[in-house]
């Protein structure tokens, strides 16, 4: 190789080499400046991530909007400290394989070992440098950064999901829990109804078809308070099956201040790192029908040559521009899948806004519909005790006034499902700082 030739050869190894260790200078003084000082090295890590990739920033920020030591947030935080983290660890590999793209800039070197004859061997070092490649490297650094942020967010759906699914088994618990004490309440009551009418039907002032549909009714309702018992243990078993610590002791139900256009749902945040995956692939693609240059040679057994080359790696064909046209139609539909998931969140969202609105207003006028019903039943009873009623009259208000209960119950326990569907769909039901 002549001295002029490989003067040039090294001097473009080198701008290359200069190249791109300024731009990782510029990443590392971005990630400095946005990690701060006096930090571990894992929270040094985070801040780098976070610094270069606005969907890890966006996740890292996201807030709770479970009120801290509510009983939600001790279900929570029992059924957190539980989890098995698979996703934790396709997150980590993950991180790995970025780490090793992000080097994919430096030479590569690898041995050479060949028998030319049965007693001589020759070993020799090869060593190769890209120059130029239709911008492969980058895609494929691209790619790697995309795939982090698609485990992060499956990361932080699967967390969501988990605390969604025990805060939905603790709603179980809890509303078989108040429902029994409501039937409870309505059999003593029943209870001193059938007690009445036996009275009367031995003093003979009452038909015993009566007594029979008092029975009836308390047997119904013993019906209901062992489906709740069941309910409510099955429920807590689940429950305390995936909580670090037995969950039967936390009641109430606590707020859940969640607001629609706070943040961005995980499915939008899952869109965006699929679409640019999916681009830095479309462009590797399209890289590598494309001939690139490369400097390399090989070094050892007092031969070293050098030189330049000029390859792609895939033969041409007749169809190549049609795959080089699929490569431009990928990138496109990447774009298209990020607009749809967009619509299709937001039409969530709508379902999920207008679906409170409406159980607000029933929750509402049940009340209101509940407290009426105590009110025509104090009414009857006070007309009853004067003479003016019969036993069965004042029987049908009161079970009137028991289902109006029931059904203020039941929309109580709807509404505070929907807030955490909600929640769960925009990803705040963890703190994101802490996944």
């Amino acid at each position: 190789m002549g001295t002029v030739t490989r003067g040039v050869l090294l001097a473009g190894v080198c701008l290359a080499l200069a190249g791109c260790l300024r731009e990782d200078d510029r990443d590392a003084e971005v990630s400095r400046a946005a990690a701060g000082p006096d930090l571990r090295p894992d929270q040094e890590a985070r801040a780098k991530e976070a610094a270069q990739s606005e969907i890890i920033r966006d996740l890292q920020a996201r807030r709770s909007v479970l009120v801290p030591g509510s009983s939600f947030d001790q279900v929570a935080g029992s059924v957190l400290a539980a989890y098995s983290r698979s996703a934790e660890a396709d997150l980590l590999s993950a991180r790995l394989r970025a780490e090793a793209a992000s080097k994919n800039w430096l030479p590569r070197i690898g041995p050479n070992i060949s028998l030319t004859s049965l007693s001589d061997m020759v070993s020799q070092l090869i060593v190769e440098q890209v120059l130029f490649d239709n911008g492969r490297k980058k895609a494929e650094r691209d790619f790697a950064k995309a795939d982090v942020e698609v485990a992060a967010v499956t990361l932080a759906e699967d967390v969501n999901k988990r605390v969604f699914e025990g805060l939905s088994l603790y709603l179980d618990a809890a509303q078989a829990r108040e429902r029994l004490a409501l039937e409870r309440r309505t059999l003593e009551d029943m209870s001193r109804f059938e007690w009445i009418m036996s009275e009367r039907v031995k003093g003979g002032v009452s038909d015993m078809s009566d007594l029979n549909i008092l029975r009836s009714r308390l047997a119904e309702i013993r019906e209901v308070m062992a489906g709740q018992e069941e309910a409510e243990a099955t429920a807590l078993a689940e429950l305390n099956a995936m909580a670090a610590r037995p969950l039967g002791g936390v009641a109430g139900l606590s707020e859940v201040p969640v607001e629609a256009g706070s943040v961005a749902a995980l499915d939008v945040l899952r869109a965006m790192a699929e679409a640019e995956r999916d681009t830095a692939e479309a462009v590797m693609a399209r890289a590598g029908l494309l001939p690139g240059l490369t400097a390399g040679g090989t070094v050892g057994n007092g031969d070293t040559s050098f030189g330049l080359n000029l390859r792609s790696e895939q033969l041409l064909g007749l169809g190549t521009g049609a795959q080089l046209k699929a490569a431009e139609a990928d990138k496109e539909a990447a774009k298209r899948r990020r607009a749809q998931a967009d619509e299709d969140s937001d039409r969530v969202v709508q379902r999920l806004e207008g679906q409170l609105s409406a159980l607000s207003r029933q929750v509402g006028e049940a009340s209101t519909l509940r407290d009426t019903a105590k009110a025509n039943l104090d009414l009857f009873q006070a007309q009853y005790d004067a003479g003016q009623r019969e036993v069965m009259d004042v029987v049908g208000v009161y079970e009137t006034f028991a289902e109006r209960q029931a059904r203020a119950l039941a929309l109580k326990y709807e509404l505070a499902l929907a807030r955490l569907q909600l929640a769960r769909h925009l990803g705040v039901l963890a703190e994101g700082s802490r996944i």
